[in-house]
């Protein structure tokens, strides 16, 4: 069995446990996600069998919080000591049309334990069944629902993160342009792990490199955007596609996490440089030799947990500023 998994690659190498991970992948040959419907995809998902195990935290609670198609469930995650806590407002990755609380437990709990904020990670309804705008709207009604709820959790609300990975990264800082749009509840920072930031033009040097290779090639990623958006015309929604925004002044500061063998590297790497050109503090962060949003994986790539301490240490820098 072939190891070429990015022919067309001529930079860095894949990291050992990135390719045993991938390799182990191809050796399943079970059918590829985009050949799937969403229902069996769901079904197939992976993540929770590579996701690092969880963290013990202060206390983890179910809720369902009232939102604008429908009752959302949530996931409060409280980290030891005293209030009032910073908070962060984590959308899970899944192209829009996978993904759970469970599969995201792990992430969350170190998210939680590391950084001492308190993290509500959102249930959002999946596409195609809940297409464009429902999810990311029902991420900024929970980004309401804690600003009303400050005193009853004991959180900061001068202290409110959105986060996110993958196309959880892409909803983060699409509910950052909505609440600056609508002079809605301000938030402080995105944590923003290999996001997707334009749908709408594949025609990037990082698609030609990694669009053919085993781990979310183009063909998975139009998949993706096909369940999600109703029409074409909605690629170019700044609310879809924020690389594409007239103007992203005034939006928070934030960390992008880049993974060097990641098909969205580019567009991530150009919305850091679009933040930084419109006066927004940036740092990004390219992780050499990984792949498409490695940091779930925690079980298998040790890098993850690099990932995620850096992401920790990004949060526990921006609660201590005046």
């Amino acid at each position: 069995m072939s190891e070429n998994f990015y022919p067309s690659y001529k930079g860095g190498e894949l990291d050992p446990r990135a390719r045993q991970f991938l390799t182990a992948i191809a050796a399943a040959d079970l059918p590829p996600l985009s050949k799937l419907t969403p229902h069996l995809a769901r079904e197939r998902n992976i993540v929770k069998a590579f996701s690092a195990p969880p963290v013990p935290v202060a206390s983890i609670r179910d809720m369902l919080i009232d939102g604008p198609f429908g009752e959302i469930p949530i996931r409060v995650y409280t980290p030891e000591g005293d209030g009032p806590f910073p908070v962060l407002l984590y959308l899970h990755g899944g192209g829009w049309v996978v993904g759970t609380l469970d599969d995201y437990n792990g992430v969350c709990t170190i998210l939680c334990a590391d950084s001492g904020y308190m993290v509500v990670s959102v249930d959002y309804q999946l596409s195609p069944e809940a297409r464009f705008p429902v999810a990311v709207e029902e991420g900024y009604a929970t980004l309401e629902w804690l600003v009303d709820q400050v005193e009853v959790l004991n959180i900061n609300p001068e202290r409110i993160v959105v986060g996110g990975d993958s196309a959880g990264a892409n909803m983060a800082t699409v509910i950052a342009m909505m609440s600056r749009d609508r002079e809605g509840p301000p938030i402080h920072y995105q944590l923003l792990i290999c996001p997707a930031t334009n749908l709408e033009d594949t025609n990037t040097l990082s698609y030609k490199q990694f669009g053919f290779g085993i781990w979310v090639p183009e063909e998975l990623m139009q998949w993706y955007t096909n369940h999600y958006v109703e029409n074409q015309e909605d690629l170019g929604n700044p609310y879809v596609s924020p690389l594409l925004a007239s103007d992203l002044t005034d939006l928070p500061p934030a960390f992008i996490v880049i993974a060097e063998f990641d098909i969205l590297r580019d567009e991530a790497e150009s919305y850091g440089n679009r933040l930084q050109e419109a006066g927004i503090p940036v740092s990004m962060k390219v992780y050499p030799g990984q792949i498409h949003d490695f940091v779930i994986f925690g079980r298998v790539m040790p890098e993850a947990k690099v990932a995620l301490a850096d992401c920790c240490k990004a949060l526990k820098e921006v609660r201590r500023e005046t």
